[in-house]
C-alpha cells in the first residue's frame, strides 16, 4: 500500500472507536475506557491551541496516531514547545511509512506553531523503535526523568 493513500488530520469523536483499537495495541493491559470518558478527554484538547490527537487513515481505517500538546512557555522568548505522546501504528500497517509520514506532519505542525523544540519520550529500549525515532529526525540529546502513579509497562 502506498503512503500516498493516507490522510492525516485531527481526530474527532467519530474516530474514538478506531483510536481505541490502536491504544489497545500500545497498552494492552490498560483498562478499557468508557466512550463518554474518551469523548470528554478528546474534547479537552479544544482549549489547548495547536494540541490534539493526530491520525493517519487509509480509506476510513485509522492506521497511526500521535498526541501533540503545544505548551506555552515563559522562557525562550515566549516560544512554546511540543510534547508528543502515544505514538502508535497499527500492527498490520507497520514498516510501510505511515508512522514516519504522520510524525513528519506533526513536526511541521509544531514548527508552524513556532515551537522551539519538540520532545518525545519512549519507554522502549528496542533497537527498531529507537532507530525509527532517530530516522524520523529525533536525537537522544537529553536525560529524561519521570514519576508515575502506575507501574511502568514491561518492554
Amino acid at each position: 500500500m502506498a503512503i500516498s493513500a493516507s490522510t492525516i488530520r485531527l481526530a474527532t469523536a467519530d474516530d474514538l472507536a478506531g483510536l481505541a483499537i490502536l491504544y489497545r495495541q500500545l497498552h494492552p493491559d490498560d483498562p478499557v475506557l468508557r466512550a463518554d470518558t474518551l469523548k470528554a478527554n478528546l474534547a479537552r484538547f479544544a482549549v489547548m491551541p495547536g494540541s490534539g490527537v493526530f491520525i493517519a487513515l487509509v480509506d476510513t481505517q485509522i492506521v497511526a496516531t500521535v498526541t501533540v500538546v503545544i505548551v506555552p512557555n515563559l522562557t525562550r522568548g515566549g516560544r512554546p514547545f511540543a510534547l508528543l505522546e502515544n505514538v502508535v501504528t497499527h500492527a498490520d500497517f507497520r514498516k510501510q511509512g505511515f508512522g514516519r509520514h504522520l510524525l513528519s506532519t506533526v513536526v511541521d505542525h509544531a514548527w508552524l506553531a513556532d515551537c522551539y523544540k519538540i520532545m518525545l519520550l519512549t519507554g522502549s529500549a528496542k533497537p527498531e523503535v529507537l532507530g525509527f525515532y532517530a530516522n524520523c529526525g529525533f536525537a537522544n540529546t537529553k536525560t529524561g526523568f519521570e514519576m508515575r502513579r502506575v507501574s511502568k509497562r514491561q518492554e
